[in-house]
């Protein structure tokens, strides 16, 4: 009886780790799902439009990398609470397009794993949710310090930076972070 137990012990913990990780992914694709008709309905209208009653934050642009597939919608601010759904816009950052640093963070498994992808001199798109669009170039990347990203917060070129955790394949946080710096090259205005 004891060697059944084991092993049916075992199988039930690992059925409850792959729901929690499933968990996670389902929630990140449904959000982004949600996000998507909230974005295209901003830019309809306008009008910053919530994904869904209760949020507390709104789509602000959607960035792609068109080689990879790569597609994510932009949210208003990067809390904790606004990255557990999709990338978010840092605060006190220009918006892309303008002039300095606009900075997307987003976590490395889920909304920005396709960084891990991302080759130097890839095309990164962004549409902002008033319809603007703006293309840049991935020109480096680099792994720094949490406290020390090496942004210049007064640059006075058009830049993006998108930025995660690093490594991508840890399963616990650490210090490090991933910066993708890209140059703006062309804007649809």
């Amino acid at each position: 009886m004891s060697r059944l137990i084991s092993p049916l012990v075992l199988a039930i913990l690992g059925l409850i780790l792959f729901g929690e990780g499933a968990y996670i992914h389902a929630k990140a694709w449904l959000a982004q799902a949600l996000l998507e008709r909230a974005f295209d309905r901003s830019m309809a209208t306008g009008q910053a439009v919530k994904p869904w009653s209760w949020a507390d934050t709104w789509p602000v642009a959607r960035v792609e990398v068109k080689r990879i597939g790569a597609s994510a919608i932009v949210l208003e601010g990067a809390s904790g609470q606004a990255l557990a759904f999709g990338p978010g816009h840092v605060d006190h950052t220009p918006e892309a397009g303008e002039r300095g640093i606009a900075v997307y963070a987003a976590h490395r498994d889920t909304h920005f794993r396709f960084l891990r992808n991302v080759a130097i001199g890839d095309v990164i798109d962004v549409t902002r949710s008033d319809g603007q669009h703006f293309r840049y170039r991935a020109d480096s990347s680099a792994v720094v310090r949490f406290d020390a990203s090496g942004i210049d917060a007064m640059t006075q070129g058009f830049e993006l930076v998108l930025a995660t955790c690093w490594p991508f394949d840890a399963v616990s946080s650490g210090p490090e972070r991933y910066i993708l710096h890209a140059t703006l090259i062309e804007a649809d205005r």
